[in-house]
Parts: structure tokens; C-alpha cells; sequence
């Protein structure tokens, strides 16, 4: 772990609810002091953190006097409003004691979907970096959907590493890493202290969520450092609760679970295409074209389309997909999803007789394209 973490100065952190709240009441300071303390300390080595922290529903929870989590959104939506005010000004007085200022950051998925308001994203968090502010960073909740939700904050951690093209993502957590079963039901479960980001084995390892508090389970977690690994970034998964846990990874130490990214990292713009989870539509591609991606690089062809999915406009955000529903690749279409239906299954030459006009004989270029 010395060897790959030894190099990294660009961290973002993320905590789980179990990490920062008093089992859902309200927020726990005395965690929320040893966040700050440890952030503070890695920042005066010459590191660069984002923080990012869960908490804010159970903040709000407390505040309103609500004993178990709403199910309703609006209900949900109102809780984080409430909460984020406690959550921000914990953390802001947390870090003012080390000399650092905190800035709370609002993130959805449609601010990264939106090619500009990513890129907007990313210039304010380096920006904030480059003066040595912590951004605490959280899903924004009171005005997301279900349709549009990140679904955890494993995912927006992750996203995030892509954004500012971290080196490192440190996911805290309730339990020591990733075993190799459920060790709350397998007593002879062992701890996986390194395997490679993506490996579809650690996923059949992972298990289902855990405390009714927050959202995430292994599974979340493994699949995050999947998405980390586009940007090139190394994931640990480790216990918050081990003493000064920060503070002994960039020591060295080994800690948790350490997931390698297997490749070099993606070009900005295919991070971008590999991080939209909603797309507008799909697209079922037969075995060749499958073929024609993942072994040989190619485009796109018409003439691999099977099927086409749901409806979406001309430089729409598509998922490639395989008969069984298996997803391998995120694109932006050359056609709207009438013109696609109309051209798949043929050869590109048939392209103007089938619609009446001229157009790429491509439906998705590869520059275009990125692999999962």
C-alpha cells in the first residue's frame, strides 16, 4: 500500500452516516472534530482533500424530531434541507480550529450530465483547492429525484475523483474492508487486503447494505472504485473506525481493502461519458459488434444494432448494450432514436436510401465512445 499511495496528493475522502451521526441522532461532533483534525494534518503535508461526507438527513432527522427515516421524498427532501445547515456549520467550525476554511458543495447528477456545468464544477473545487479550502461535499437532497439521484454517496465519491482527477479515493466505512464473505454471517470470511479495481469477483464477494441508516452496501463501494479506476485513481476501502485511519494510509500503512486501477486513465471528455448515470436511451448490439468494440476498437456500425430503446435526440448520451442486458459502453449518438430504428441492422451505405439524406456512417465514433 506504501508503494501506491506513497504518490498521491489529490484525496477525496468519503463517510458514511455511520461514521459522523450518533446512530441517526443527530451529528456526532467529537467524529466530526477527528475528520478535521486528520484532514488538517494531511493538508499541511502538502495534500489536497475533498470531503465527501453523509449526514445531512440524519442532521435533519434529529432537528425535526423524527424517529425513523421518511420514505416519502418530500419528506426526505425537507430533512436534508434542514440538515445541511448543521451538517456545514459542524464542519465549518471543525475546521476553523485548524486554521482551514470548509465550502459545502451541492452536487446532482444533471451538474455533471451537462458537459459545461461539469467542467464548471471541476474549475470550482480545483479553485477551491489551489486556496486550501476543504469542499464538503454532498448529493444535493432537497431538490434531486429518484430519476436522478446518484443513489449513494460511494458513487458521487467516485464521480468525483473522475472530476478532479484525484490520485486516491478513501471510502470509510462501518466494517474493516471487503472479506470474502459477509463476516456478520460467515464466520470463516477473510479480509481482501489488495485486488484490482473492476474485477468481476470482487463484485460476487460484496454484500448487501448495511445499518438502516444510510444507503450504501459493499456492493456500492466495489462498483465506486470500478468508476474511480477511469480516472486512474486508487481506491481504499477501510474502517473509520481505526485510530488516526488517514493519517496511517499516507504513512503507509496497510489498511482495509486496496483496490488498484488496472489501466491508464480515460481522456477527460470519456470519464465524462463513463460517469452519466441515466442515459437516454439504449442501444442492443449484436455479438460482432460487441466483438468490434471490445477487441478491435472500432465504431459503431448500423448494421450491429439490434434494437433500439427509448427515445433521445441527435448527440444523446446512450447506453451500448448486449442481448442479456449486460451494459458495455456509453456513447453519443449520431442519430435521434427514430432515425437509429430506422437504419439498425443495415450497412452504412444504405444510410441515405433508408432515411432520404446523407449522414455519418457511423452511429456512434469511437472518439465518441467509452467502454465499461
Amino acid at each position: 500500500m506504501e508503494t501506491v499511495l506513497k504518490n498521491c496528493r489529490r484525496i477525496v475522502v468519503k463517510v458514511g452516516s455511520s461514521l459522523v451521526t450518533n446512530q441517526g441522532a443527530g451529528l456526532d461532533l467529537a467524529a466530526l472534530g477527528n475528520w478535521a483534525r486528520q484532514i488538517s494534518s494531511l493538508s499541511t503535508g502538502g495534500y489536497e482533500v475533498v470531503l465527501v461526507s453523509s449526514g445531512a438527513i440524519a442532521e435533519g432527522m434529529q432537528r425535526l424530531n423524527w424517529r425513523s427515516r421518511p420514505t416519502l421524498l418530500h419528506d426526505l427532501q425537507a430533512a436534508a434541507a434542514v440538515g445541511q445547515m448543521g451538517l456545514i456549520q459542524a464542519y465549518e467550525s471543525c475546521f476553523r480550529q485548524h486554521g482551514l476554511h470548509a465550502a459545502q458543495v451541492l452536487l446532482t447528477h444533471a451538474d455533471l450530465a451537462d458537459r459545461e456545468r461539469y467542467l464548471n464544477a471541476r474549475a470550482t473545487l480545483t479553485t477551491l483547492l489551489s486556496l486550501r479550502v476543504v469542499p464538503i461535499i454532498n448529493e444535493n437532497d432537497t431538490v434531486v429525484t429518484d430519476e436522478i439521484k446518484f443513489g449513494d454517496n460511494d458513487t458521487l465519491g467516485a464521480l468525483v475523483t473522475n472530476l478532479i482527477d484525484a490520485d486516491a479515493l478513501v471510502i470509510l466505512t462501518d466494517q474493516s474492508g471487503l472479506y470474502t464473505a459477509d463476516p456478520r454471517r460467515d464466520a470463516s470470511a477473510t479480509l481482501v487486503a489488495t485486488g484490482t479495481a473492476g474485477d468481476a469477483q470482487l463484485e460476487n464477494m460484496a454484500g448487501g447494505a448495511g445499518s438502516n441508516i444510510g444507503r450504501g452496501g459493499m456492493l456500492t463501494k466495489i462498483l465506486a472504485a470500478k468508476r474511480a479506476a477511469h480516472s486512474g485513481a486508487h481506491t481504499v476501502i477501510a474502517s473509520g473506525h481505526e485510530p488516526d485511519v488517514l493519517l496511517r494510509l499516507f504513512q503507509g500503512e496497510s489498511i482495509g481493502t486496496l483496490l488498484t486501477a488496472p489501466a491508464l486513465p480515460l481522456a477527460s471528455r470519456k470519464q465524462w461519458l463513463a460517469g452519466h448515470l441515466q442515459v437516454s436511451g439504449r442501444l442492443v448490439l449484436d455479438e460482432g459488434a460487441i466483438r468490434a468494440l471490445r477487441l478491435e476498437g472500432k465504431s459503431l456500425l448500423p448494421i450491429g444494432v439490434r434494437q433500439v430503446l427509448g427515445e433521445f435526440q441527435r448527440g444523446a448520451v446512450v447506453a451500448c448494450v448486449s442481448e442479456q442486458g449486460l451494459d458495455l459502453a456509453r456513447g453519443l449518438c449520431n442519430y435521434n432514436s427514430d432515425e437509429a430504428s430506422r437504419i439498425a441492422g443495415h450497412a452504412s451505405g444504405e444510410i441515405t436510401t433508408l432515411l432520404g439524406y446523407g449522414g455519418d456512417t457511423e452511429i456512434i465514433h469511437r472518439d465518441n465512445l467509452v467502454l465499461l
